[in-house]
């Protein structure tokens, strides 16, 4: 087999000279227990088990206080006041843990898009000294490069069916 691009045959490919830090690994710096705790919490929320484990704890609840089980097992007859204040504090604490995680989705994105800019950037700056190295006028390439960034723009456009700028 043949080395490939400085790749030595069947061994691993080099590290890069520039390291980029890896939106993850920003994240979970700032991440503690509470932020582990909400996430769980959350991750649990939006799952069938906890829609099934309701089902199962609300019938229960009901069908103990209509009496199923004898009058003296009834702690909360209808209509279910009890029940209804669990439900709504239950509701109340899973909306912050909700909104907790979308808060930390949304700095997360915010890494992830600053991370982007700066590849973009690094991007950008490779291939300006590449274009320069090899001789290519920049001028007429960035012509092209709007050109062909209208004409798609314009294509989502119509296949959207939003008007023309």
């Amino acid at each position: 087999m043949t080395p490939h691009r400085g790749r030595p045959a069947g061994g691993p490919w080099p590290r890069p000279v520039i390291r980029l830090p890896h939106e993850q690994e920003l994240f979970a710096r700032g991440r503690g227990v509470q932020d582990h705790l909400a996430d769980a919490i959350t991750a649990f929320a939006g799952s069938m088990v906890f829609v099934y484990v309701h089902m199962v704890w609300f019938a229960g609840w009901i069908l103990i206080n209509e009496g199923l089980f004898g009058q003296a097992a009834v702690f909360d007859p209808f209509p279910f006041g009890l029940l209804t204040m669990i439900v709504s504090l239950e509701a109340i604490f899973l909306s912050t843990f909700v909104m907790v995680s979308q808060n930390r989705q949304a700095a997360r994105d915010t890494i992830r898009a600053d991370l982007n800019f700066e590849a973009s950037v690094r991007s950008e700056v490779w291939s300006t000294n590449l274009g320069r190295a090899l001789g290519l006028d920049a001028e007429e390439i960035e012509r092209q490069a709007q050109e062909l960034i209208a004409a798609n723009r314009a294509r989502m456009n119509s296949e959207m069916g939003r008007p023309q700028p």
